[in-house]
Parts: structure tokens; sequence; C-alpha cells
């Protein structure tokens, strides 16, 4: 690939970009990612804390989040409680060797979850049946629940209360809208919570 055609393909992708942001502008991607940067503050001034799970590239986009709750985003604060659910190895092997590939999420939400915790379900497709099944066993048990999927929310989006449908069918623009939906989120959680702190 010559350098003109790589300077053509980095503009292409940043021109989407651009366009993906104006489109989720224009959508219902403001009020929803108001509405779960609520949600999620709420849990969190009531002790309650965030799960998130996904597969392949959105499961990375979960731990991702997960330390911006744990450790920081813009400031400093005491820690927030998240886990995602894909780090441990041996729980998601174990589940999925023993209870079928469908159950690795499920399993782990009885285990960790709480009535008054939230789970982030976070796939591209809309699709995945583990993500499903792990917001169904959330949602049965007191969790607040929350889907990030593309343009087309399919069952996981039926699946939770909540949603954040970033609207494209591209795969890598649906990630990149995913992750910038969570950063405001974690920016509002961290900003309002550091304010309270702040006025006592």
């Amino acid at each position: 690939m010559t350098e003109d055609a790589a300077e053509s393909l980095v503009r292409r992708r940043l021109t989407e970009g651009a366009a993906l942001v104006e489109s989720m502008l224009g959508a219902d991607c403001v009020n929803q990612i108001a509405a779960v940067a609520e949600l999620t503050l709420e849990t969190m001034r009531k002790g309650g804390k965030v799960l998130l799970f996904g597969n392949g590239g959105s499961a990375a986009d979960a731990v991702h989040v997960a330390a911006e709750f744990v450790g920081r985003y813009l400031v400093d604060r005491p820690p927030l409680p998240a886990i995602a659910l894909a780090e441990n190895l041996s729980s998601v092997t174990a589940i999925g060797n023993d209870y079928g590939y469908d159950q690795v999420f499920s399993r782990q939400v009885r285990a960790l979850g709480a009535a008054g915790d939230v789970a982030f379900g976070l796939t591209t497709s809309g699709r995945s049946t583990n993500v499903v099944e792990g917001l169904r066993a959330a949602g049965e048990m007191g969790l607040a629940t929350v889907a990030m999927t593309g343009a087309d929310p399919g069952p996981v989006g039926a699946a939770a209360a909540y949603g954040i449908a970033i609207p494209s069918s591209d795969t890598p623009r649906v990630q990149e809208g995913q992750m910038l939906a969570a950063h405001i989120v974690c920016e509002w959680v961290e900003a309002r919570l550091v304010e309270e702190d702040a006025s006592g």
C-alpha cells in the first residue's frame, strides 16, 4: 500500500467516525446515554456495583470500562466498584466446559451480582446468546440491565431494561460508538460523585 493509499484509508475511516458521531447526535443515543449515565450514578450512590460482559472486542471494551471505574477516568477520587466478567479466564473456561458457553456470563452474574447492581451487556450484533443469558439472569435477580448494541438491538436489547443502540451495523464503528458512550457515562458518574463529595 502506498503512502497516498494509506492516507486515503485514514481519511475514509476518520470521515466515517465523524459521520457516526453526527448520527449519534441525531438519533436516540443522546437520551439513551443520558439515561444510562443517571442509572449508573444512582447505582454507585446507593453502594451498588457495575458488572460488564461481552465477547471478543466487546469483552476488551468491558475490561476497559471497568478499569475506568476502579482506577479513574479523568480525576482522582475513591475507586468505584466494577467487574468485567470476561477477565476471569478460569471461570469463563470452566463454566464454558462444564455448563456451556451460553452460561459463561449468567453463572458469574448469579455468583457476583446483587439487587441494586447494574449489568451491562456489550455486543455489536445484538445476538450473542451468552450476553442475552447474562442479562436475563441479572434481571431475574433484581439488577438493572443495560444493552449496548449496534443499530439492531436484537435479542440482547430485548433482554435489557435500558439500551444504547449505536446507529451503525459496521462492527468497528459500533465499537467506537460504544466506547464513546461508555466514556461519557464514566465522566458523568465520576464528576457528580466528586462534586457531591466536595460539597460534603
